[in-house]
Formats: structure tokens, C-alpha cells, sequence
């Protein structure tokens, strides 16, 4: 990903959280200012629809209503403090206006009048240029008749004054608000995609090979976690290339040996004139060496048929008609070097894992245990069970294993001791193939052994109980 890309996405991010927190704010001011005004004209209404009232029951009372009797009338009011006051009669005829003289035949059409000689109480409010200016309007009723309106008109600085420093103190908070959520924005969102950018150019140098590098994230957040996995995803890559490469190293020296000897005696037998005995003996070592091979890659398909299907298919299987298989198909082998083969089967227990594969780890674990026996000694295979666990045990009485090489060898191509390993067709795989069988049926596998005196390999498989019907 390109450093514009980066940019790009920081910026969209940046973008994305100024948008919102201005539209929060820009709601807020709005609500607050909405809020205020609200405040004010409930307020204002109130007072000037209460003064129309206190006028239109002076003027109601009079028996003439003209020009002096409604001065007379409201001039008594103390609490009429208002900029203008006009009082028509029921055609709108303006009888009183405290800002002129009145004249004959004129006429008041302002809306509000209008709608108070329709008997309706009528107000207005408007704020604009630091000043607030109120109209009121109700009919004057007389004997439950019509008689005309009150109107009056209120022009208020101060509060129009008071409502404007409001709104611009609100705006300016509102601004500054904003100013500090955009930095704090660009920070974060800054500071993010750094983080970010790190595991990114890790990724690249991970994708060129260097499986060393490790990413610092620092934090204690869901982008630490991130790194941490990060880290242990590129160990694993690592375990898993070295393994790889030692794989590819280990199975091409394994395999060079047998084809360099074929190679070897083949040549001899082209090179050479030989006599049909001599030549019988070389074809037959020829012979020996390919089968060499062929059980090296059967056991290397074996061991990657396993690696590669870890997800198993299970069945409930008792271990000692296996066991019983197992040593009938190695007597033959135990019998050439006089060893002899004991089974102890009486304490079986159903496990989960397919016959085959309990096949492969006892015949591999038996194999190997008459391969590397004394002549005349002893194998001796057992079942057993310890609690919930089933266990089985296979022991000899060969000539063990070097302390410094037990922990090694269920490695793959690991071989004790290399000599007597290709003397006796050993790859160092049959080991490696029983250890990932057996953890892949949820098993382990565990080894004890004395030098000069045997070896035993002990399996734990979890005990499937099964139940009865009575």
C-alpha cells in the first residue's frame, strides 16, 4: 500500500469524525438558541397579553369610547409600559394611538388587529439587530358584545440585546468547540494510522523474508492485542520455514545417500567386467537401496497426508484386537533375531481414533522396538488405564537411548544412531509419523529410557465411555 493510500485514509478518518462532531455542535447551538427564544417569548407573551387585558377591562367599562374617555382610562394604568398602544372600535376605526393623534376615518389593517376583531387573542415576536420587538392584540368585549381592540407594540433593546450576546457567545463556543475537535481529530486520527502504518510495513518486510522483525505497538488497546497476535503469527511462520528448509535439507541428504549408492553400483556394474555372481550381488544391493527409497517416500507421504489433514474422522476402537494384529504381523521380524513378544491386554478401554491410525502407532512404536532390541530380548506391549485415560506401553530391552537425544527424537530424519539407522532400512520418520497421529486423535505420547538396558514408549488416549442399556 502506497503512502498516498496511507494519507488518504487517515484523511478520510480525519474527514469523517470533523463532520460529525460539527453536526453535533452545530444541533446543540441550534437547540440552545432555539431554547432561549423560546424562553424569552413565553415570557413576553405573557407580560404584553396581560397588559392588552388590564386595557381592554378599563376601556369596557366606559359608556363613551372615544379619544379622551380611553386616554383617561389607560392613563390610570401604572403598569402600561409600552411603545405604542392603539384602541379601534369593532371596524377598525383607530379611536386611540399614543404615537399620534387620531384621526377621523382612520383605519388600523394591521394583521394583528384584524385577527383580534375576529375574538382572537393575538400575539407576535420578532428579534432582529440587537432589538426585540412584541405585538399584542385582544378584543375589548362589552356586555358580550364586540367593541373594538387593544393593540400595542413593545420595542425592547435590552432583551433584544441580551438574546443577541447569547447567540453569538454560543456561536463563538461553538466555534472554538469545534476548533479544538478538529485538532484533536487530526491528532488521533494521526496517531491511529500510525499504529497502523506500522503493522502495514511490518507485513512488508515479513512478506520479504525476514522473519526476525517484530512489531512495537506500544498501549494497552485492541491494536496491542493486534500486534501481539501480529508477533506471534510471524514466530510461527518462522518455526514453520525453519522447519521447512531443515525438512528440504534433511530429505535431501536422506535421499542422496540411497541414489549415490545406485549410482555407484550401477556404474560399477557398466564400468567393470564382472562374473554373474558378482553382478547378481550388485543388482540385489541396487534393489535393496530402491526399496530404501521407496519406504523414505511412503513415510514422507505418510507424515504429509497427516501434517495436511489435521480435521479427523473418529471411531470408537478397542486397542488390544490391534495390538493382537500388530504382533502377529511382526513375529516374523521379533523371530529372526530372537526376540520375543509379550502382550498384556487385559485392561482395555474404548477409545476414539480410527483403527488405522491406532495400527500405524502401535506397528511403527513395535518396529522400532525389535529394530533396536538385543538379540534375545524382549518387547512387551500393555494396556492399562488411570482414571479417564487409556494407556498404552510399549517397552524393550535394546540398547536405549543417549540422554542428549531423547528430546529429539520424534524429530523428522532424527536417527540415534545414523550406522546401524541404514543397516537396519531406518529413516528417522517412522517416529515423527506416531507423534502427529497420536495428537491428532488427542493424544500424547511420552518416552523413558536407559542406555544399554531399553527404551519405553508410553501413549495416553482419553477413555470413550460408552453406555450400556440394561
Amino acid at each position: 500500500m502506497s503512502l498516498i493510500q496511507y494519507k488518504s485514509t487517515h484523511f478520510r478518518f480525519a474527514v469523517t469524525y470533523i463532520v460529525i462532531t460539527f453536526a453535533v455542535l452545530l444541533f446543540l447551538n441550534i437547540y440552545s438558541s432555539k431554547t432561549n427564544q423560546a424562553i424569552f417569548y413565553n415570557g413576553k407573551q405573557t407580560s404584553m397579553l396581560e397588559r392588552c387585558y388590564l386595557a381592554a377591562t378599563e376601556i369596557s367599562d366606559l359608556q363613551v369610547m372615544n379619544e379622551k374617555t380611553v386616554s383617561d382610562a389607560l392613563s390610570g394604568i401604572s403598569s402600561l409600559r409600552v411603545s405604542r398602544v392603539i384602541v379601534t372600535d369593532e371596524a377598525a376605526k383607530i379611536i386611540y394611538d399614543s404615537s399620534a393623534t387620531a384621526r377621523d376615518n382612520t383605519y388600523a389593517v394591521f394583521p394583528e388587529i384584524i385577527e383580534a376583531l375576529s375574538v382572537n387573542d393575538v400575539f407576535s415576536w420578532k428579534c432582529s439587530d440587537g432589538t426585540m420587538v412584541s405585538k399584542a392584540a385582544i378584543p375589548i368585549v362589552s356586555y358580550g358584545s364586540l367593541i373594538g381592540c387593544v393593540y400595542m407594540t413593545e420595542y425592547d433593546v435590552q432583551q433584544g440585546a441580551l438574546i443577541q450576546s447569547l447567540q453569538v457567545n454560543t456561536f463563538y463556543i461553538t466555534m472554538a468547540l469545534e476548533a479544538i475537535l478538529i485538532l484533536f481529530s487530526i491528532l488521533f486520527s494521526k496517531t491511529f494510522t500510525a499504529r497502523v502504518r506500522k503493522i502495514m510495513v511490518s507485513m512488508r518486510i515479513i512478506r520479504e523474508g525476514d522473519y526476525s522483525h517484530r512489531v512495537s505497538m506500544g498501549g494497552n488497546d485492541e491494536l496491542t492485542v493486534l500486534g501481539e497476535e501480529f508477533n506471534d503469527l510471524v514466530e510461527r511462520l518462522r518455526t514453520s520455514e525453519n522447519k521447512r528448509r531443515q525438512f528440504v535439507s534433511d530429505a535431501s541428504h536422506e535421499l542422496k545417500t540411497p541414489l549415490a549408492s545406485i549410482k555407484l553400483l550401477s556404474d560399477s556394474i557398466l564400468q567393470n567386467d564382472m562374473d554373474m555372481d558378482t553382478a547378481r550381488e550388485f543388482v540385489e544391493d541396487i534393489g535393496n537401496e530402491a526399496e530404501r527409497l521407496n519406504r523414505m517416500s511412503q513415510k514422507l507421504l505418510t507424515l504429509s497426508y497427516i501434517e495436511d489433514h489435521m480435521d479427523n474422522d473418529f471411531e470408537i476402537t478397542y486397542m488390544a484386537p490391534t495390538v493382537e494384529r500388530v504382533a502377529r504381523m511382526v513375529s516374523a521380524i521379533a523371530g529372526k533375531n530372537g526376540i520375543k513378544i509379550e502382550t498384556d491386554l487385559k485392561n482395555d478401554s474404548p477409545i476414539l481414533i480410527l483403527e488405522d491410525d491406532l495400527y500405524q502407532i502401535i506397528f511403527n512404536l513395535a518396529e522400532n522396538g525389535i529394530k533396536y532390541n538385543t538379540p534375545g530380548g524382549k518387547l512387551t506391549i500393555s494396556l492399562g488405564r488411570q482414571e479417564e485415560t487409556a494407556i498404552l506401553k510399549v517397552e524393550d530391552t535394546g540398547v536405549g537411548i543417549p540422554e542428549d537425544s531423547v528430546g529429539h527424537i520424534f524429530e523428522r530424519f532424527y536417527r540415534v544412531d545414523k550406522a546401524r539407522s541404514r543397516q537396519t532400512g531406518g529413516s528417522g520418520l517412522g517416529l515423527s509419523i506416531v507423534r502427529n497421529i497420536v495428537e491428532r486423535n488427542n493424544g500424547q505420547i511420552f518416552v523413558t529410557s536407559t542406555l544399554g538396558q531399553g527404551t519405553t514408549f508410553t501413549v495416553h488416549f482419553p477413555i470413550f465411555e460408552t453406555e450400556v442399556e440394561l
